[in-house]
């Protein structure tokens, strides 16, 4: 039986994308990690002070859920630049990416870190706005991207409305 062999210039494109995988999904998941800083200090002190809406899911799901899209969000960022960042479009897709990451953590920090309510739910608006922006300019590259970024636009959807209903309860 022959075993095919693996050459060294194969051997190290499997490894620089692997690293790539690794560094989208890790950068994914600090943005994570900066939102978890400003809001664990908060649940158990104004968070559980406040009016909730009657639909509001239980603490314990947001850490799964969001480990979950953030590591789908790595994936996705993955499979642009993977295309090759001189193929049209890539540049373009990754700066949305990147914009939406930090967008992401911003919500975090004026929610949880500075009680801001309302102006937390005029900024996942824009969240929402630039995820929208980096499904469409992924879709054309890789609809595996794109399409694997759906149930962060859904579940941002959600937080949105949730967000909304927070600021209803408690700012007016």
């Amino acid at each position: 039986m022959n075993i095919p062999q693996v050459s060294q210039k194969q051997e190290k494109s499997f490894f620089k994308k692997a690293g790539f995988l690794i560094g989208f999904v890790t950068a994914s998941q600090l943005a994570g990690v900066v939102g978890s800083v400003f809001t664990a200090g908060a649940v158990d002190t104004w968070y559980k002070e406040i009016n909730r809406p009657p639909f509001t899911p239980p603490d314990w799901l947001f850490a799964p859920v969001w480990i979950s899209l953030y590591v789908l969000m790595g994936i996705s960022a993955y499979l642009i630049w993977n295309k090759g960042l001189k193929t049209k479009g890539v540049q373009a897709a990754l700066m949305v990416f990147f914009v939406q990451l930090v967008l992401n953590s911003l919500w975090s920090i004026l929610f949880f870190g500075l009680n801001w309510i309302l102006i937390a739910f005029l900024e996942i608006l824009v969240l929402w706005i630039a995820i929208f922006i980096m499904i469409y300019k992924f879709y054309p590259l890789s609809r595996t991207a794109a399409l694997i970024q759906i149930p962060y636009i859904l579940w941002v959807s959600f937080a949105a409305i949730l967000n909304f209903s927070f600021a209803v309860l408690n700012t007016f």
